[in-house]
């Protein structure tokens, strides 16, 4: 007689999980994104909820604002420049940022600058109510957004390991990917639709009013100060924070890594002329080629159940760049449409994965009075690397061909990935930390919230010397 599997409580006193009898650890065999954050975490949930809605309004801004400048204008340069004005300003102001995430309550901070994105998407809709008929506010507002979203974006990374156990934070890492893909995709269509039916001013307006729930989740956060104290604002503690990395090969190898993908094997700038090239150049094709990237990060999102069993993130890390890179040179040298569709998706799911794993490393290998310096460099090689991905490969295939400049970019990023797997063991043997709970009774915290009972962190190869300079592991 076959015997059924029981459906049985992992901690049904504490409000656990419910597994099939035998699953034990391996319950994680599921492929489906684990959601144990959510569950476990109230203050997460909020927050990452609110985020979610707000982040389909911010795409939709983003959709209006590009048509709004073509509509007025006509030109392609005139839209290029709202890129322009959106860059500038985060990789301005980026650094400085991060020194004011790292010297104030980041609770507080967030709810200052989300606050003003929402002022700024008001304004947007004024404008647009108003119909000046001229684009210099728009470039102006995007400035402003840009500039907020500068210090906003990575004041509100520092949460996650402040909110979740280190085991929790690849899955937390997963899920606020996942909203940035899922708006990425619904966000656009949504704006279409509104802008074809209601107008330009309706997305505006809409993206004005779902800061009301980012606004939400932010302020049931409890207070979130630096541990151990703030940091003085002023350029030592920039400097101080730029030589925390540069001195971290755990650090400062995630980041190289991430560079080195970015840099070598970014395709999007080829999409265009191979698709006129290959493919017959239709407007259609050309979305699609641009889609397939984006839903395989969405399909990357949704079946990383697997990620939070993973221990060596840094190797895995590196294998996800790698896997991206085999993945563009093998759409470089394709010929048909479908197998570079999947080519492309492979890809889009290999970044996000490297970038859950980033994400989890860098936070959790960050000690809280660095993380929103950290967190601030973190934004400006995500803001930065990709557009300069994007010019080397528009500017190498030009020079060359397509082909040249996507089969070499891939391949250059498996090079790099194994160069800094040998270079950096740091990263390469970097484990992901388990929490245990000392028995410590809870505390109360002069706020009157209960403070969780004490936790240490262990790795499967002990305590790691991960703070040896840079330049002396190249």
């Amino acid at each position: 007689m076959v015997r059924l599997p029981r459906l049985i409580a992992d901690r049904p006193s504490s409000g656990g999980t419910w597994r099939l009898e035998g699953d034990g650890d391996m319950a994680g065999g599921r492929l489906l994104m684990d959601v144990r954050p959510l569950r476990s975490s109230p203050a997460f949930r909020r927050l990452w909820a609110g985020t979610l809605l707000s982040a389909v309004g911010g795409q939709m801004t983003t959709f209006a604002v590009v048509l709004q400048v073509y509509t007025m204008t006509g030109s392609a340069v005139a839209v290029g420049a709202v890129g322009l004005a959106s860059a500038v300003p985060s990789i301005v102001l980026g650094l400085a940022g991060g020194v004011v995430i790292d010297a104030v309550d980041r609770r507080k901070l967030v709810l200052v600058t989300s606050g003003c994105l929402a002022v700024v998407s008001a304004l947007f809709a004024v404008q647009a109510f108003a119909g000046f008929g001229q684009v210099w506010p728009l470039y102006c507002l995007v400035v402003l957004q840009s500039a907020l979203a500068a210090v906003n974006s990575p004041a509100r990374g520092t949460f996650l390991a402040r909110l979740l156990p280190p085991e929790q934070v690849p899955a937390g890492a997963a899920l606020t990917m996942f909203t940035f893909h899922f708006s990425g995709t619904v966000g656009p269509a949504l704006a279409g639709v509104i802008a074809a039916g209601w107008g330009l001013r309706t997305c505006y307006l809409i993206d004005a009013l779902s800061f009301a729930f980012a606004l939400y989740g932010v302020a049931r956060l409890p207070a979130m100060p630096p541990e151990g104290g703030g940091t003085r604002p002023g350029p030592r503690a920039v400097a101080e924070g730029l030589r925390f990395i540069g001195r971290n090969r755990v650090i400062g190898g995630a980041f190289l890594a991430d560079m080195s993908a970015m840099l070598l094997g970014m395709p999007y700038a080829l999409f265009p002329v191979i698709n006129a090239e290959r493919f017959g150049g239709s407007a259609e094709t050309l979305g699609l080629l641009t889609s397939a990237v984006a839903a395989g990060g969405l399909a990357g999102t949704a079946l990383s159940g697997w990620v939070g069993r993973v221990s060596r993130q840094g190797r895995a890390m590196l294998v996800a760049g790698a896997i991206w890179g085999a993945a563009v040179a093998g759409f470089g040298l394709t010929p048909t449409l479908w197998p570079a569709l999947a080519l492309l998706t492979v890809a889009g799911a290999a970044d996000v994965v490297s970038v859950v794993f980033r994400t989890s490393v860098v936070q959790v290998a960050t000690p809280d009075r660095y993380r929103g310096r950290v967190g601030a460099a973190e934004y400006l090689v995500g803001a930065g690397c990709p557009q300069l991905g994007n010019f080397r490969a528009g500017a190498l295939g030009s020079a060359l061909s397509p082909t040249v400049s996507a089969v070499g970019g891939g391949l250059a990023t498996i090079v790099g990935a194994g160069l800094i797997a040998l270079a950096m063991p740091a990263l390469r043997r970097y484990a992901a930390p388990t929490t245990t709970a000392a028995p410590a009774a809870r505390t109360t915290t002069p706020a009157g919230t209960t403070a969780a009972p004490c936790e240490t962190t262990t790795t499967p190869d002990g305590p790691q010397n991960d703070v040896a300079p840079l330049h002396e592991t190249l």
